[in-house]
């Protein structure tokens, strides 16, 4: 994870633990691998003076995933600086992020597409 580079790569192996009644990974699991990771590269780059929420997610499975699995979560940082522009005047910006989760043969099992809801924090005014 290189949170300086706005990429994670996160990989899961198949056991017990994350695997359903027919052998193949729970969707809970695969979600679960790629849900925090937008919202950490945005917090971490745009700092305490920004807010950043899930706003809205989907998963669709495509392929039983019996192996291995990995994604990568990205973020540019041109992207992150327009966001950092629009916020400016404490608008709400939405962001909606793609991305794909590969088993250990390339073959595409889930995509998954997140959105959120990133803010500028507005001063608190001060006690009297």
């Amino acid at each position: 994870m290189n949170l300086e580079l706005c990429h994670v790569r996160v990989k899961m192996p198949l056991t017990w633990k994350n695997q359903n009644l027919v052998g193949t990974h729970f969707g809970g699991s695969l979600y679960s691998m790629v849900d925090p990771f937008y919202m950490m590269i945005l917090m971490h780059h745009l700092g305490s003076k920004y807010i950043v929420w899930d706003k809205a997610a989907e998963i669709n499975f495509l392929s039983p995933g019996r192996s291995t699995v990995h994604a990568d979560i990205r973020v540019d940082l041109a992207e992150i600086e327009q966001i950092r522009e629009l916020a400016e005047n404490y608008e709400p910006v939405l962001r909606t992020y793609h991305l794909n989760i590969f088993d250990e043969s390339g073959v595409r099992i889930a995509e998954v597409q997140k959105t959120l809801y990133i803010r500028r924090k507005k001063a608190k005014p001060f006690p009297q």
